[in-house]
């Protein structure tokens, strides 16, 4: 069988794609596949990285905001859009695929709807609760539509054929117990704390997170915590804690750039502090975690805010947009569930109940369908 996987842009788009590949690796191990995507995106160096070919093709959004700068984008992502129609047919006559895959970002637009036109039996992956505007357009066209939350769907044409099957996670996450984890840290039982802004890292968080250590520490409240301050926060993070005068390691404390033993720390946290990122929220979901939620408001279509609120509405989440984010209320939620333990175990339950725990069996059951419509 030969599937052919487009999307890219971000790890939002790259991950769920790789995740899909050895879903099918793993049910039809000679399966041989081609990853499309952009030749300066993230995905031109990650899946080589991960052993697959990989089809570059150059595809840009268009910029809504008018200035010389955004026309000029304009007019080359026009170009783009106008040769895409032509180099999509002939990677796909080319490779001969039996599936088409996308999974989100500009470059699978051109990919999937050719795909599905020449007769290419075909899906998309929507990862957030508020789809993007390529798989708003593929979901007409395609012959199944997978989606992370059912959410997504009322911004769908409503007669997609979908299936909700969740979002791949890491392996490892809700592997390790509590109890392990909290041994392999040198943490005790007292409430953990986990709070990160991603690899690049997010200044809101940064900045009240820095206050919530200094509360928490001078106070000398049992509170374990891991920070993770990311790249943006490299020089500024460790200094402002010196000047506070707080160890960047101690017996609750653990602050570092990046986590680099995710599945760990989340295992041995009982509070998650985080931007809401499809893939954060689906650890979040697996793992059972109760979480404070930040969207990041400079994502496309606010997606992370929608994403934010599947939680927040359904009691597993405290959501405070970016715009309301201070040091007095962040140290008051903290407070508020330090001091009532059945809540944030109330949080983490409905948490937990939001977890699809068969998410490749479900992709699995969409890829066969879509072997046996071809055959």
């Amino acid at each position: 069988m030969k599937v052919l996987l487009a999307g890219g842009g971000t790890a939002g788009h790259i991950n769920p794609a790789l995740a899909i590949a050895s879903v099918i690796k793993e049910h039809y191990p000679d399966t041989e596949f081609l990853f499309v995507g952009t030749p300066n995106g993230m995905e031109a160096r990650l899946i080589p990285e991960a052993g697959y070919n990989f089809a570059p093709m150059k595809v840009a959004g268009f910029q809504r905001k008018l200035t010389l700068k955004n026309i000029k984008r304009n007019c080359q992502a026009a170009g783009y859009l106008l040769v895409s129609g032509p180099k999509a047919r002939k990677i796909i006559n080319d490779f001969k695929p039996d599936i088409a895959v996308g999974t989100g970002g500009y470059v699978s637009g051109p990919v999937i709807k050719k795909a599905a036109r020449m007769g290419v039996a075909t899906a998309i992956h929507e990862q957030n609760a508020f789809p993007g505007v390529t798989n708003k357009l593929l979901a007409k066209e395609v012959d199944k539509v997978m989606l992370t939350v059912k959410e997504a769907l009322k911004y769908l044409d409503k007669n997609v054929d979908y299936v909700v099957t969740g979002l791949p996670v890491r392996e490892g996450i809700a592997s390790k117990s509590r109890l392990e984890a909290r041994a392999e840290l040198g943490f005790d039982n007292e409430l953990c704390i986990l709070s990160f802004g991603g690899s690049l890292g997010a200044g809101c968080i940064n900045d009240t997170m820095a206050e919530v250590i200094d509360w928490h520490t001078s106070n000398n409240l049992k509170i374990n915590h891991i920070h993770g301050y990311g790249k943006m926060g490299r020089e500024s993070f460790p200094e402002t804690m010196k000047k506070k005068g707080i160890p960047m390691k101690s017996k609750r404390l653990r602050i570092s750039e990046y986590i680099d033993d995710m599945d760990t720390c989340l295992a041995a946290a009982d509070l998650v502090i985080c931007r809401s990122g499809a893939s954060t929220l689906a650890e979040l979901e697996m793992a059972g975690k109760a979480s404070i939620l930040i969207p990041s408001p400079v994502v496309t279509g606010n997606h992370q805010f929608h994403n934010a609120n599947v939680l927040g509405r359904a009691g597993a989440a405290i959501v405070i947009e970016q715009k309301d984010v201070t040091n007095e209320i962040m140290i008051n939620k903290i407070k508020e569930l330090y001091e009532n333990r059945d809540k944030l175990a109330d949080m983490s339950q409905k948490a937990a109940g939001l977890a699809v725990k068969d998410t490749n069996d479900r992709i699995y059951s969409v890829i066969k369908e879509l072997a046996d419509k071809k055959k």
